[in-house]
């Protein structure tokens, strides 16, 4: 399926089925958003990274007005819906502020391994024990796919929307798990070194070596 949508480049990535909080304050998008809330229509948001506004990104759909400012800034919670390629972007729009794009919105296989999946929540758990950070999530472990995680795991700009990029589940999920694989022995590194360099310059107790 090919339509028009309208577009809200940003410098983040945006999975579907993720809530994303947006303070709106440039006119052209209070005019999207402000239309998106009245005509009950979505936007999309294209991942921009490196100041390159990428072909993939994700519908997104208005969840609630949180506030609306005297000056027309708006605070909203917005979900994302499905991925999409854009096929050309329409920088001007008759009477609109806004640019937009026609996209397509390709396959995405959402059936993973849910051993595999049980094994990356381990790695991310591991992760942020190493870092010492507490997170809540809403779903259950049980119902989560690589979606939900992929923000959690310290990966960069690029490897985020590279997981944009990909269309089936099991090779996110592959992808996923090798940048765990890669990432957990570099950490355990690291806090062997801090280890050592706070004991730098304290007294230790250490037995002598005995000749036979």
């Amino acid at each position: 399926m090919t339509n028009f949508i309208p577009i809200f480049p940003l410098s983040i990535v945006v999975y579907p089925g993720e809530p994303l909080n947006l303070h709106i304050f440039e006119p052209r998008y209070k005019q999207l958003i402000g239309e998106c809330i009245k005509e009950g229509k979505m936007f999309g948001i294209p991942s921009v990274v490196d100041d390159k506004v990428n072909e993939m990104g994700t519908l997104v759909r208005v969840v609630e007005l949180c506030q609306l400012y005297d000056d027309g800034q708006m605070d909203i919670r917005t979900e994302g819906v499905r991925v999409f390629k854009m096929l050309e972007i329409v920088k001007e729009i008759p009477d609109k502020l806004y640019s937009g794009a026609i996209v397509n919105y390709p396959d995405n296989d959402m059936q993973g391994s849910p051993q595999v999946m049980k094994r990356l929540i381990q790695g991310m758990h591991s992760i942020h024990a190493k870092v010492g950070v507490e997170k809540k999530f809403a779903k259950a472990e049980a119902d989560m796919i690589s979606y939900d995680i992929a923000h959690h795991l310290g990966l960069s700009p690029e490897e985020e929307y590279r997981v944009l990029e990909l269309l089936q589940e099991r090779q996110r999920q592959e992808f996923l798990k090798r940048h765990i694989t890669r990432v957990i022995p570099i950490m355990e590194e690291m806090e062997a070194l801090r280890k050592k360099i706070r004991m730098n310059g304290h007294f230790r107790n250490l037995e002598g070596f005995k000749f036979n």
